[in-house]
């Protein structure tokens, strides 16, 4: 499949200008610091890549963007050959600063030359630091040993070296920071460490796997702002891995386009998304969730699905020293917040790891001791209240991760039915199983073949197996066998929407959404946001939405609350905090989502 390819000598410098990449003018022109060439990967004889090809200029950024298994991560660690039992044919040539004709093939050198050039060349940034770092070392260590083995430092050489290389990239206090484990960091400070050993070797070409997906948006913008610094001061090539076409916008020169192992559209970045060539770049441009709610309510719905004044939930922490033996301190997440959820509205709540705001949804749920007053539905609501079953069923919580919230031992129809057992345990087992089948269909899922009507096609499956069909304008998907089948055996997004079933068997009044669609992909999220939505106009539904993701905002609610540090820093509707935010920070996450 060839890829839609864009030259634009206008995206290009004028002869002899600083083109705005930091390399060399001439760089670009005429010679690439990478040139991958009908790349190909396969594991037990199935590709997964299919005859790729892509070059990146010295100095220059390049993003390769695709839906999870896409192949695009696969794609950056054949690079390297650090991907495990599999079959990778074609060429990598990786050109020497001087003079261009030297290069090598980094699939075909011998393994102890390309331990020379990882690290040293070629560095690569994981996609999740805390399992890509040594849990068991300082990440001052784990930095310091790269720089004796690669440039053959003494350790206390190296020491000081690796304390530069944390303050290079932000990190406060890096002495101190250098000797902290892993754990002892934050989310965006791992990612920061890891991007110090990366760059450590002062590379030719950095991999950036997903280097963001994992942090908040502000945190976001200052690693990207980072990696541009950092790039510009060292001239290094970047090879972004990506979803976030946010993210892409901001910091790449080009973008290359991959679906199903196949590189099928590649141009400047300004070029591809005003004129996508390719109908699946169309679809991922198309993806930023589109707003579909009832925007008025009549005042007379009814009280407030939820409500809390001066709501304060705290958490005991050991406090060092004698002290700690005989009293614990307080670290308190939530401070005197107040809020109201409306019926059939949904109410979001933003703001960045910390901020208070998962604390919040425990609370809502009953799960979390707190002080002030909450209800729901009218009714008190508290952690050892005698009322709570009754409340919890009209309560009810969809997670962030649906495949971690899902057990693996349980059926569809045990995970969805489950409910049932404590709501209502007096119906019988084919009373319980049509209930289950119902709701499934609700989300758009069904097992038997009238299920859906009209011509089908395949959809993706992850087992590569029995597979679902989704009918064009269709009610859903038809998966075969759908009760018996296990968690494992469906997507990202098929596991959230069983994960959406479980929540609306007991037919509850209202959902907490915790970040519910932040694990998966663009395409995926907007189908799911576009179900909720649906739902929510159906039904009536009141939906508490915790999320860092202001287009998701944008998209969902009626009502916004921001949240920093614990306390609410301002609250309003969507037009109002998003459209003319007047704290400072609220300011912050709308211009970072930009």
């Amino acid at each position: 499949m060839a890829p839609t390819l864009r030259t634009d000598a206008s995206s290009l410098p004028p002869e002899g200008a600083v083109p705005p990449w930091g390399g060399p003018a001439a760089g670009r022109m005429t010679h690439p610091l990478l040139e991958v060439r009908d790349l190909r990967v396969s594991f037990g004889g199935k590709a997964v890549v299919h005859g790729v090809n892509f070059s990146i200029a010295p100095g220059e950024k390049l993003a390769l963007v695709g839906e999870s298994g896409s192949g695009k991560t696969v794609t950056a660690l054949s690079l390297l050959r650090l991907v495990q039992n599999a079959d990778i044919s074609g060429s990598a040539n990786l050109f020497g600063p001087q003079p261009p004709s030297i290069k090598r093939d980094l699939l075909s050198i011998p393994e102890r030359e390309l331990r020379g050039i990882r690290g040293e060349e070629v560095a690569m940034i994981f996609q999740e630091p805390m399992t890509a770092l040594n849990p068991l070392f300082s990440v001052g260590d784990q930095i310091a040993e790269v720089l004796e083995l690669k440039q053959a430092l003494s350790k206390r050489q190296a020491w000081d070296a690796a304390i530069e290389a944390l303050a290079a990239t932000g990190i406060p206090e890096p002495a101190r920071r250098a000797q902290s484990f892993p754990h002892q960091l934050s989310g965006g400070q791992r990612q920061r460490a890891m991007i110090a050993m990366a760059l450590a070797c002062r590379p030719r070409l950095l991999l950036a796997d997903e280097p963001t997906t994992a942090l908040d948006v502000t945190l976001r913008m200052q690693i990207l702002e980072l990696l541009s610094d950092l790039q510009r001061q060292t001239g290094m090539a970047v090879l972004l891995i990506t979803h976030d076409l946010n993210l892409v916008r901001k910091f790449a020169d080009r973008v290359a386009v991959m679906e199903n192992g196949h590189l099928v559209e590649e141009g400047p970045v300004a070029q591809v998304f005003a004129d996508p060539q390719h109908a699946y770049t169309r679809k991922l441009i198309d993806s930023r969730p589109a707003r579909d709610v009832v925007e008025q309510l009549s005042p007379a719905s009814g009280p407030p699905a939820m409500r809390a004044s001066g709501l304060r939930a705290a958490y005991s922490v050991r406090i060092p020293g004698v002290r700690g033996w005989f009293r614990k301190g307080e670290f308190v997440a939530v401070k005197g917040a107040d809020f109201e959820v409306a019926p059939g509205c949904t109410l979001g709540v933003v703001g960045e790891s910390g901020s208070g705001k998962s604390t919040l949804a425990l609370a809502a749920l009953g799960l979390m001791p707190h002080t002030g007053a909450l209800e729901a539905m009218g009714q008190h609501w508290g952690v050892s209240s005698a009322g709570n079953k009754a409340i919890r069923r009209l309560v009810q919580v969809v997670f962030q991760d649906p495949f971690s919230s899902l057990s693996p031992r349980m059926t569809v129809e045990e995970i969805v039915g489950e409910g049932l057992l404590v709501h209502e345990p007096g119906l019988s087992a084919a009373a319980r199983r049509e209930r289950v089948v119902a709701a499934l269909a609700d989300v758009g899922m069904g097992e038997v073949q009238d299920f859906v009507a009209g011509p089908s096609q395949d959809e993706k499956h992850p087992l590569g197996g029995q597979q679902a069909t989704r009918s064009e304008g269709a009610r859903g998907l038809y998966f075969p066998g759908l009760l018996q089948r296990y968690p494992h055996e469906f997507s990202g997004g098929q596991r959230q929407r069983l994960a959406i079933a479980r929540a609306l068997i007991v037919q509850p009044q209202l959902l907490v959404l915790d970040e519910p669609t932040s694990a998966l992909d663009v395409t995926i999220q907007k189908q799911v946001l576009q179900l909720l939505q649906k739902l929510q106009r159906e039904r009536g539904l009141s939906y508490l939405l915790i999320t860092h993701d202001v287009d998701v905002i944008r998209a969902m609610a009626h009502e916004v609350m921001v949240m920093k540090d614990g306390e609410v820093l301002e609250t309003g509707t969507v037009s109002q905090v998003l459209d003319a935010p007047q704290h400072p920070y609220t300011r912050i996450l709308v211009a970072a989502q930009v």
